[in-house]
């Protein structure tokens, strides 16, 4: 079975996104890091993609989870380690 898509959206400074990295770490998750440092333009995409201007952000398989309290949330329910393992057709990040 193919894992999920993974992108996260973060910045170098963050403590959590680098427990949300730690995370999806632990589990051997392959995850796409989308620093909004460098590219103001990644930033507004964040924002325009999950209506939030924090970080991190979170996606799998185009599907907004959240930030690090919502990813550790959704694995202390279980509903984490099923998103991991399915994949589902791609989303444009336009959508």
């Amino acid at each position: 079975m193919d894992s999920a898509r993974i992108e996260i959206y973060t910045t170098s400074w963050c403590p959590y996104c680098e427990r949300a990295r730690a995370l999806l770490r632990s589990k051997g998750a392959a995850f796409e890091d989308i620093s909004i440092e460098a590219d103001p333009m990644l930033r507004e995409v964040m924002i325009r993609r999950s209506g939030r201007r924090s970080v991190p952000q979170i996606f799998i398989d185009g599907a907004h989870i959240g930030g690090s309290d919502e990813l550790y949330a959704l694995d202390v329910a279980g509903g984490l380690d099923p998103l991991l393992r399915t994949s589902r057709a791609p989303q444009s990040a336009s959508s």
